[in-house]
């Protein structure tokens, strides 16, 4: 948001607080070094520096800041001898760090007092950063939370990931539809990072596997690669709460080992003399590329396997330096699975102990499984990766061995043990025989870790019951829950400084370190005095967002209305489709009932759909259609607007989250892992229209059933539906309403330029209705009928809007890690 950052630290003791010209000292020490980083690192002088060179020097003398703290951090990892927590993630959604940093740093004040005697505004060098493309959505924020709360903990971690040059893609809406533009947000370069270009580690792709004999008899196993990327790290410090510790994120950037052929360019095949650095340095060009092309899928699997051999070699380097023994590897190495993406790790570091380093097998699959944790994320079989086996033995033959040498071990140890049924052998395999062979990337996940975690606990229990139900009757001790959660430094403190501010006045600043010291504003949600401050702090940031809105759109909406909004990856489970269908009805109901007292209402959407996700693009295309249509309808007297703002990211979440209203988490039941936005926008105020999904479950369990709007099937509900088939004809029949909308959908009443247009949205939810939204319609429709009778009664909303914020500090990261931590990682926590 542009709003002015408040201080946020707690007031220090009065031994211990800063003098005023000891506060002074502090200011006139960063202005000079801001000046400095001005002159010698951007080599601009203040009278013709622009803003983003501004920018770059105050984030140089923020990183200086870090850096004391950051080595000092590394040297009580050594001196200590503690035992480090690897976080292996292909995303890492961690937004603009300007501020962030500065927050940690308790820097926020200071330096903006040192700004201001150079007449700079800080807000506006935020808004200058460009936001770190390393992430898709709430899998990338979750690792980002998780970074930033290990460091505040002071858990020795280090991140893992890829440094993509173009990230997913910028979004934009042309004529309604989604169009993708690759990211540019290194083209000014990331003064956040540390080139390290002496720490890069060779990574093969394809060749052979050669058997040479050993004394002993048992041969060893060298994989000659017929092809070598270099991957070069790259590291970012993440900075703690207050400072307490800095941790690093290393990502990896691929590169050619010769980057130009220089034969063949003197032959004038100038192109062609590129070729293999253009090959090479694909895989950290884009995250996610469309894997409907065998080229595609390829490249995924070369990303996965770069990114996870080089974080392997480089844990086993570090840990050989200090300890000088691998076989002491799982008593002083956590490595956390972030999702399947970097599952083919399990494999690499059979390779690495048993190849590289020559221990015996069963020795290396002892401290692989002691090392290893795994994170499930989803229940959709799209997300549980498995790649075909052609493609695995040809691009990492001595993995694809390893992996059906770790299979047949496993199988046989079932075997043993009694079990002989083929149907359920076949469901335990690492190798899926249906439709063509394929490695099951979860299950190779599963079998190498000592624990597996859902996200929620209703995700934990299906996990155990549904994707993993097989495996969890073998192993019934693996699976674990642990919650997600968020920091509340970036999503409370950062975001919304009005609300920070006001609670803080309101029941002290206990809450900046204890979250759950939130809960001591419950007293406080049936006093007028104070409802009407925190609606106020709210109607601040609504404004902001409406100002936002008119600005990027051309679109006035009133800020007093109900900001109802749905801001997550586009995709037909999340079912965006469901709202937009509601949206629909409410228009027509305004139109033909202009006598009734409707509640004013903004609808709100924002995300992205994959490149070659057609039905999520039509979705896109949909809300754009109903928008144009809504907002420039006269009848509507502007009780209902429709708005679609592009480009989704962290930063737009930071505008949105502390003024939405209304949170839709209305996600088909058993689908939605946990969800973080549902957490964010409950902490900031806004109530939860939610099916029994996710993390949903728990909120309501937190905030209470009057402060929350359930509705829908349940898990087990859909589930007794989907054995009756998807056909939905007598459902939309049987509700005059739903079927009105989606007669209109069929008519073009909302593509007159192309009647047709929606057809095979019309088509699905008529015939393929697999995600329920035609089941869910009368439901979702009554509840948000309920949210517009509670919104009228003004007190009763303000209650329970403060009593989410309240009730929802038991959603922190810091709570979360600490589980990970005590249950999983046998690390201890601390806070400095």
């Amino acid at each position: 948001m542009n709003e002015s950052f408040s201080p946020l630290p707690a007031e220090p003791d009065a031994e211990t607080a800063p003098t005023a010209e000891e506060r002074a000292s502090l200011v006139e020490q960063l202005r000079e070094a801001v000046l400095e980083k001005l002159n010698y690192s951007v080599g601009k002088d203040r009278n013709t520096a622009s803003e983003r060179d501004w920018f770059i020097a105050v984030a140089l003398a923020a990183r200086d800041r870090m850096v004391n703290d950051w080595m000092r951090s590394v040297r009580d990892a050594y001196r200590e001898n503690r035992r480090r927590v690897y976080y292996l993630s292909l995303e890492f959604l961690i937004g603009r760090l300007l501020i962030d940093s500065l927050t940690n740093l308790d820097l926020v004040e200071p330096m903006r007092a040192a700004l201001a005697g150079l007449d700079i505004d800080l807000d506006k060098l935020r808004n200058v950063e460009p936001d770190a493309a390393l992430g898709n959505g709430g899998l990338g924020r979750l690792a980002a939370c998780f970074m930033e709360s290990m460091a505040t903990l002071c858990i020795a971690a280090h991140g893992y990931g890829i440094r993509y040059d173009h990230g997913l893609f910028r979004q934009t809406i042309s004529d309604g539809w989604q169009h993708e533009y690759p990211e540019d947000w290194l083209d000014f370069g990331n003064p956040w990072e540390f080139p390290r270009p002496e720490v890069n580690y060779n990574i093969g792709f394809g060749g052979v596997v050669e058997s040479v004999p050993r004394p002993g008899g048992v041969p060893a196993h060298i994989w000659k690669p017929s092809e070598t990327v270099v991957a070069v790290a790259y590291d970012t410090p993440v900075v703690g709460w207050r400072g307490a510790q800095v941790n690093t994120l290393r990502l990896w950037s691929a590169r050619a080992p010769d980057p130009l052929r220089l034969d063949v360019f003197n032959q004038g095949d100038y192109v062609g003399a590129l070729a293999d650095q253009v090959h090479a340095e694909s895989i950290s060009k884009i995250l996610y590329p469309s894997d409907s092309t065998a080229a595609g899928q390829e490249l995924r699997l070369r990303q996965e396997y770069f990114f996870a051999s080089a974080s392997l070699q480089d844990l086993v380097r570090r840990h050989l330096k200090q300890n000088g023994d691998i076989d002491t590897l799982a008593d002083k190495v956590a490595i956390q699975l972030n999702d399947t993406h970097p599952a083919i790790g399990v494999a690499e570091l059979m390779r690495l102990l048993v190849d590289v380093h020559g221990l015996d097998w069963d020795r290396a699959w002892e401290i692989t499984q002691a090392t290893f944790s795994y994170t499930n994320h989803t229940l959709l079989p799209e997300a549980l990766e498995t790649w075909p086996t052609p493609l695995m033995e040809r691009l990492l033959p001595r993995h694809m061995q390893i992996i059906y040498l770790i299979n047949a071990e496993h199988l046989d140890r079932l075997r043993a043990e009694g079990l002989e049924e083929p149907g359920k052998l076949a469901a335990l395999s690492l190798i899926d025989e249906n439709h063509g062979r394929h490695v099951r990337m979860g299950h190779l996940a599963f079998l190498g870790s000592h624990k597996v975690n859902g996200v929620s606990a209703l995700h934990s229990e299906l996990v155990k019951k549904t994707v993993f139900h097989d495996l969890h009757e073998i192993f019934p001790d693996r699976i674990v829950n642990k919650t997600n959660g968020v920091t509340f430094r970036r999503w409370l403190f950062e975001a919304n400084p009005h609300l920070t501010k006001l609670i803080a006045e309101t029941i002290g600043k206990d809450f900046y370190d204890d979250p759950q010291a939130l809960a001591k504003l419950e007293p406080f949600a049936t006093d007028l005095d104070f409802q009407a401050r925190y609606g106020a702090a709210r109607q601040a940031n609504k404004s902001a967002l409406a100002n936002l809105i008119a600005d990027r759109m051309l679109i006035k909406v009133d800020p007093t209305a109900l900001f109802d909004v749905q801001i997550k990856r586009i995709h037909e489970y999340k079912r965006q489709l469901l709202n937009i269908l509601q949206t629909i009805a409410l228009y027509n109901e305004i139109r033909a009932q202009p006598m009734r007292d409707f509640v004013p209402r903004v609808k709100i959407f924002a995300g992205k759909a994959a490149a070659s996700y057609h039905m999520a693009k039509l979705i896109i295309k949909l809300a754009n259609d109903v928008a144009r249509v809504v907002n420039n309808d006269p009848t509507v007297r502007d009780l209902l607007k429709v708005v679609f703002l592009p480009n989704y990211n962290v930063s737009l979440a930071e505008a949105i989250i502390p003024a939405a209203d209304l949170s839709e988490q209305i996600s088909t039941a058993g689908m939605e892992a946990s969800g973080t936005g549902n957490m964010k926008m409950a902490l900031n105020g806004a109530l939860t229209i939610g099916t029994l999904d996710g993390a949903n479950v728990e909120i309501r369990e937190r905030v209470g059933d009057d402060n929350i709007f359930i509705f829908g099937l349940t898990t087990e509900e859909v589930a007794e539906r989907r054995k009756k088939g998807n056909d939905a004809r007598e459902t939309i029949e049987a509700s005059p309403l739903l079927h009105e909308v989606i007669e209109s959908l069929a008519n073009g009443a909302f593509s007159p330029d192309d009647r047709h247009r929606y057809a095979p949205l019309v088509d699905m939810l008529t015939y393929h209705d697999y995600f329920l939204v035609t089941a869910d319609f009368d439901a979702y429709s009554a509840a948000q009928a309920h949210v517009a009778r509670r919104w009228r009664d003004r007190k009763s909303w303000q209650r329970s809007a403060i009593l989410n914020t309240a009730r929802t500090g038991w959603f922190s990261s810091d709570r979360a890690i600490a589980e990970y931590a005590d249950d999983i990682w046998k690390v201890p926590v601390r806070q400095s």
